[in-house]
């Protein structure tokens, strides 16, 4: 019996395609090499956002100084990635909720966190935690990627509520290979969220590359299989994160559903003040990043601007500098907590076997000031 002819035609059809965009607005020099949106077009707007940034920047200085006098435990430094946190923190709305990871003190600040509450965490006392601003803003969070459901959660009790409200969780390139981030990513595109995921690529999770982590050509495509946008910007340009960011949220707060932005940025610093970035990373690789920074390109372009110079650079260093130096006073004249409150922020109701605990505490710290 002779053998079925086959169809050389081949019949299958596309049935779905995507793209993954790119934005940047000003190149390393300052320089425009795109349609500027509104914000580049405000000067006082700018400034703002830069102001932001050198406080940023300066914060970051004065707490690695701290921690290698000892005056501050480990501490993770935001170094290059500035222009990404200020314009997360200067979009948002102050009924939106913030989950962040571990680096975004320039959010964190807008958002009306203190730097002396910052200090306070990184120094080991929780009550930095407790912030007098932000109140339903999440914590620090240290585990990798931990924080992404937590968010997803956020979302939907927003959704639940029909509140006009969104959702933002940020974190690094590394937790994007976690479990946890699929399936937050997961439940935001079945559920239609109002949450807005910011990845700060920086190239580095510890010391392991973006390449050794994924052969995805980008991470912002890992939101397409959730069924949502995912895209890229350049995260050393703080005009084009500014955009795509608003675009995010509003339309996630208007319920459009989440989106995924891919900022890409460098570390330039260890990953923290336990890490020696110089083991796994090149002197070369950092000199050419150092050429991409975000507070120089913003600088360049407020000069071509006409509307900064080298005299208001001075003050502006000066007046964040005396900012930064008075919240480290508050820090240090923080008296320490007490030892019992080491019990105090685990349990609604403590359990009797803690409880006790801490009774047997408080019985040995008062024979001990009577001695």
């Amino acid at each position: 019996m002779p053998a079925p002819k086959r169809n050389k035609e081949d019949k299958r059809k596309t049935v779905a395609s995507f793209d993954i965009r790119y934005t940047r607005y000003i190149d390393k020099d300052g320089q425009v090499v795109g349609v500027l949106p509104d914000v580049a077009k405000d000067p006082d707007a700018l400034i703002s956002l830069y102001r932001a940034m050198v406080l940023n920047r300066v914060f970051d200085q004065k707490a690695i100084a701290l921690q290698r006098t000892g005056n501050l435990g480990t501490y993770a430094s935001s170094l290059g990635q500035e222009a990404v946190f200020v314009a997360v923190g200067a979009v948002m709305k102050q009924q939106d909720v913030l989950v962040p990871y571990y680096r975004e003190y320039g959010a964190q600040l807008l958002r009306g966190v203190t730097m002396t509450e910052l200090l306070l965490y990184w120094g080991g006392d929780e009550r930095g935690m407790d912030y007098a601003g932000p109140r339903e803003d999440l914590p620090i969070c240290v585990p990798i990627a931990s924080q992404i459901p937590q968010a997803a959660g956020v979302a939907l009790a927003m959704k639940y509520r029909r509140e006009p409200r969104v959702a933002v969780t940020m974190f690094g390139d590394g937790a994007t290979s976690k479990g946890d981030f699929y399936e937050s990513a997961n439940a935001a595109g079945a559920w239609n969220l109002p949450l807005v995921f910011v990845v700060n690529n920086n190239q580095w999770a510890i010391s392991v590359s973006v390449a050794e982590q994924t052969h995805c050509k980008t991470l912002a495509q890992k939101a397409i299989a959730a069924g949502f946008p995912g895209e890229q910007v350049d995260g050393n340009d703080i005009i084009a994160v500014f955009d795509r960011f608003s675009a995010a949220m509003e339309k996630a707060r208007n319920g459009g559903g989440p989106t995924l932005i891919e900022a890409i940025t460098y570390r330039l610093s260890d990953h923290t003040t336990a890490d020696d970035a110089s083991r796994y990373r090149g002197d070369e690789d950092l000199s050419a990043n150092w050429e991409n920074e975000p507070l120089k390109r913003l600088r360049q372009y407020l000069i071509g601007m006409e509307c900064w110079d080298q005299r208001r650079e001075e003050q502006l260093r000066k007046s964040c500098e005396l900012e930064v130096e008075q919240a480290i006073h508050a820090y240090l004249d923080t008296p320490p907590a007490a030892p019992e409150s080491m019990f105090e922020y685990l349990y609604a109701n403590l359990p009797a076997a803690l409880t006790s605990q801490r009774e047997d505490l408080s019985r040995r710290l008062k024979d001990r000031c009577q001695s």
